[in-house]
């Protein structure tokens, strides 16, 4: 299946000096892809130089004079930005040259542009960052990761049917479990949202889990694990620190004397399979679920190689259907919400 993916190659700590290049080898990876380049031409025609390559059938250049910074407030991009890089990318996705744009620029100004130019699907009252996380499992996705601060048990019902659809589509799981991230399984556990949240997943006919704890996370229990964007933010964030912490002390640990040296060259080929393993690069890329188009932040800091996994998600879930998956499920459960109703007030 044939595709097109904008990228946003201004955006992000490195620009184009990593955009381009990972575009190129995604390009080659990839025979069915085809990318359209977005920024300022002289920028990224000093970067396809570098690489010796040149535009062609399945690449092109499509100019934008203006770059949102990395702490530019979302009003001031979206107002006064409207020829960034960011912006031109998701109006290809709007007027249907690109299937998916990819961006590593400011999540806030990523998300108020998004949501401005595309629009959420009917059914759906706000968009959702959704992060898949490494599990003894496998993986899981997660959602929201901060893109709502204050959610209704309504909106936590959204983005388990949301979450639900992406793992349908880029997964191909016909009925992937769903887990509502709580402070304990029980019931009785949680505020009134969380519990209200809880009762609706329950009744919708998705294959609603339960309640999961913060552990569950990392074991694989779900498929998809539901929160507001405030715990998810904290729970991502909480997880990469403590990722860093234990990567430092080990190398402490082997650097300590020469017998721990020593160690440390017999075990690389295992440390070196763990690195692979857990490298979060293989998990970048955070989908916004809810829009009329697909959109996927990369992380700003991403280098060659992960940003490729960016692309690779964005391409996966055009591949999916998930933009037809998710409007259909929100359909469908708004329908049977309309008639539930209906039989409550006869």
């Amino acid at each position: 299946m044939d595709i097109t993916v904008a990228i946003d190659c201004m955006g992000g700590d490195h620009g184009p000096h990593v955009t381009v290049p990972s575009a190129l080898e995604y390009l080659r990876q990839d025979p069915e892809a085809n990318i359209i380049l977005v920024g300022i031409p002289d920028a990224i025609e000093a970067e396809l130089r570098a690489a010796k390559s040149e535009f062609g059938p399945r690449i092109r250049l499509h100019p934008a004079s203006e770059v949102v910074g990395m702490d530019e407030s979302p009003a001031t991009a979206l107002r006064g930005k409207k020829d960034s890089s960011m912006r031109v990318a998701i109006n290809l996705v709007k007027t249907g040259e690109a299937q998916a744009c990819i961006s590593a620029g400011n999540t806030g100004a990523l998300l108020a542009t998004s949501r401005f130019v595309l629009k959420t699907i009917p059914g759906v009252d706000r968009p959702a960052l959704a992060v898949i996380l490494p599990t003894s499992t496998g993986h899981t996705y997660v959602l929201d990761l901060g893109a709502n601060v204050d959610c209704t048990a309504e909106h936590l019902f959204q983005f388990g049917i949301m979450g639900a659809s992406l793992v349908s589509s880029v997964e191909n799981k016909a009925f992937p479990s769903v887990g509502l991230l709580n402070i304990g399984e029980e019931e009785i556990k949680g505020n009134e949202i969380v519990k209200q949240a809880a009762e609706l997943l329950r009744n919708s006919g998705l294959n609603f889990y339960g309640n999961v704890e913060g552990n569950d996370i990392y074991k694989g229990t779900t498929d998809v694990v539901v929160c507001d964007g405030f715990v998810g933010n904290i729970t991502l964030k909480t997880s990469e620190g403590l990722a860093q912490m234990l990567a430092a002390y080990l190398r402490e640990e082997f650097k300590r004397n020469l017998l721990t040296k020593l160690a440390g060259v017999i075990a690389m080929p295992v440390i070196n399979s763990f690195k692979r393993r857990v490298d979060h690069r293989r998990y970048n890329g955070a989908s916004f679920l809810g829009l009329r188009g697909i959109v996927i932040k990369s992380h700003g800091s991403a280098d060659k190689y992960a940003f490729g996994f960016a692309i690779k998600r964005a391409a996966d879930e055009v591949r999916g259907g998930m933009l037809r998956r998710i409007s259909e499920r929100v359909a469908e459960f708004s329908r049977h919400s309309q008639t539930s109703s209906k039989e409550i007030t006869r």
